[in-house]
């Protein structure tokens, strides 16, 4: 009998002691290092911030805590494939979080279904990661390129205008320019040019002029329209060659801080951004704003927000689920789902796991005190003002 006691006060302690060290597991797989580095370490602050920010403070769910576990890409994709398997296989992460470049996140795709896990795409880009390249384990909280596309198209477009883009010669730069292309068919303006130059390219000198004998004969409102990520940003060298001779305006979408500075060479440029810290208005903001000023001495920016939106997502789909260890109570719960973030409402579309969002129609303005050209918010665009293609 004493035995028996013995044996069920063993098996007792160590249930308690296994249900002590329960734990929700969940990576960031990230490019913490190479030309990305700057987009990484924002991604990294706001989920950080939106796991706080949704668990209270308390860094817990349902009183098991929260463990982060980072691994560096370094931008490769080779990498990111063996990051994850090692995630989801070795570190038995629940739900994994990243990368930073599309090019990883696509090679990333297969190994979540592989090892039916959870992979929330947070801040690439391209529309291959929730089109033709997607499976049911993938959500995204970060923007497609359909959705500044569209946002832009609607920005920009118009009866009469001629526009020429510029682009990265990878994925995010050819989905880009294809999704808006498409969008800007619908506003009546002509696509004049395509120019698409590697990802590390310094001198636009070749392809400015390509833009622009392209350009020179065209009547009416011309654009040369840029989608770029990383460094060496072409929009302060090609405006350096004076576009305006040929009647070329240069047109973007927004950008991080840093790459603002080129935009104040450019008052009244307009375009479409995902996020500047000044313009939503709801009480997740006010809070990432107030917190990132306290911690950082410095204002959010574009993924900081994305990471935060991530954070809260997780949390939100894990209490939904009852809990991070079973995917497909996950997947319910995550479907259809609608949070709050720094945007304002984000829900998962059902068909594609891609978070339908709020983007901004934006002017640049010069204020004092600030040295880069300042988005000013002309209007919201919000879901329902874009409509987003499914291509799964």
């Amino acid at each position: 009998m004493k035995r028996i006691l013995k044996t069920g006060v063993a098996m007792l302690a160590l249930s308690l002691a296994t249900a002590a060290s329960a734990e929700i597991r969940i990576a960031h797989i990230y490019g913490k290092t190479g030309p990305f580095e700057a987009y990484a370490k924002q991604s990294h602050d706001g989920l950080m911030m939106g796991l706080e920010y949704a668990t209270g403070g308390t860094m817990e769910i349902d009183g098991e805590p929260i463990v982060v576990i980072e691994k560096d890409t370094q931008l490769d994709p080779a990498k990111g494939r063996t990051l994850l398997a090692e995630a989801y296989g070795d570190d038995d992460a629940h739900i994994a979080v990243g990368p930073v470049s599309s090019g990883v996140a696509l090679a990333m795709l297969p190994v979540a279904e592989e090892y039916e896990r959870i992979l929330v795409v947070e801040p690439a880009v391209a529309d291959s990661i929730t089109g033709e390249a997607w499976n049911r384990y993938i959500f995204r909280t970060g923007r497609n390129s359909s959705q500044d596309a569209i946002s832009n198209a609607v920005a920009l477009g118009g009866e009469g205008v001629t526009v020429a883009t510029l682009a990265q010669d990878y994925a995010f730069g050819r989905d880009g320019v294809a999704a808006f292309k498409e969008a800007l068919e619908a506003t009546g303006a002509t696509i004049a040019h395509e120019e698409y130059v590697p990802t590390d390219t310094t001198d636009f000198t070749a392809a400015a002029e390509r833009i622009f004998n392209a350009m020179g004969e065209v009547e009416g409102e011309k654009k040369l329209f840029i989608i770029w990520a990383g460094g060496g940003n072409p929009m302060s060298k090609i405006n350096a060659m004076d576009p305006s001779r040929f009647g070329v305006e240069i047109a973007t979408g927004g950008n991080i801080l840093a790459a603002l500075k080129a935009y104040k060479e450019l008052p009244g440029l307009e375009g479409a951004t995902y996020y500047y810290y000044e313009i939503p208005d709801n009480p997740v903001n006010d809070w990432l704003v107030e917190e990132h000023f306290k911690r950082y001495d410095s204002p959010p920016d574009f993924f900081t927000a994305g990471g935060m939106s991530a954070g809260i997502a997780v949390v939100e789909a894990i209490k939904a689920a009852g809990g991070a260890d079973d995917t497909e109570a996950l997947i319910e719960a995550m479907e259809g789902m609608s949070w709050e973030t720094p945007k304002g409402t984000m829900t998962f579309r059902p068909e594609d796991h891609q978070a339908l969002q709020s983007m901004y129609h934006f002017r640049t303005e010069i204020q004092d005190g600030k040295d880069y050209g300042v988005p000013v918010l002309v209007r919201e665009l919000g879901i329902g003002d874009m409509d987003i293609p499914i291509r799964n």
